[in-house]
């Protein structure tokens, strides 16, 4: 994905992640207009991570491009944010830079320079790595994604438990004034000698 950038501007992505998850996120900075390629050598990002009670797990500057990598130690939304932390462009205010960005979650790439070896061991052996890492990339999202559905399921019952004893306290409430309102039409009607 890419989006734009503005000068000392904070852009942030989320993205739900799983406890103990590797996350690692490559980008370039480039500009939008071939005017700023000139300043575009004193370019440079700072990338924040907050997990999901806002706590930051790694913040780091870069240049026009770079890689990071962290893990994630608890479940939930994480904020990966971007911030350029240059202001030589200032000149051209009105221009925006362009960041290309890719994040994978629990995969690691496949090296493909194993492929050219003779090898055919080494190649199955880093298939096979690709793909344990990928299952239990999948078995971590499955356990999340039972952990929400555990959380709303919880919800779901506590609500409806409350809205069981409001449907008891209105009933109560309108049989009291129910009766109320007989006992006092009664008493209207014998003081009125009515009956």
């Amino acid at each position: 994905m890419y989006f734009d950038l503005g000068e000392q501007e904070e852009k942030c992505i989320i993205e739900e992640i799983p406890e103990d998850m590797l996350v690692t996120g490559n980008f370039l900075l480039e500009p939008w207009d071939l005017k700023m390629l000139i300043h575009s050598a004193h370019l440079g990002v700072t990338v924040t991570v907050r997990d999901p009670d806002h706590e930051i797990l790694m913040s780091k500057r870069f240049g026009k491009f770079g890689k990071f990598t962290f893990t994630a130690h608890t479940s939930g939304q994480h904020y990966l944010c971007f911030q350029t932390n240059s202001t030589r462009f200032a000149v051209f205010a009105a221009e925006r830079l362009k960041l290309h960005l890719d994040v994978q979650m629990g995969e690691h790439s496949i090296d493909h320079n194993t492929d050219k070896t003779k090898d055919n061991m080494v190649t199955l052996e880093n298939n096979l790595s690709h793909l344990m890492d990928q299952m239990i990339y999948i078995t971590k999202q499955q356990e999340y994604q039972r952990e929400k559905e555990e959380v709303f399921r919880q919800i779901s019952e506590e609500t409806n438990s409350k809205v069981l004893w409001w449907a008891v306290v209105q009933t109560c409430i309108l049989l009291s004034v129910g009766f109320w309102q007989m006992k006092r039409l009664k008493d209207f009607f014998i003081a009125k000698k009515l009956v």
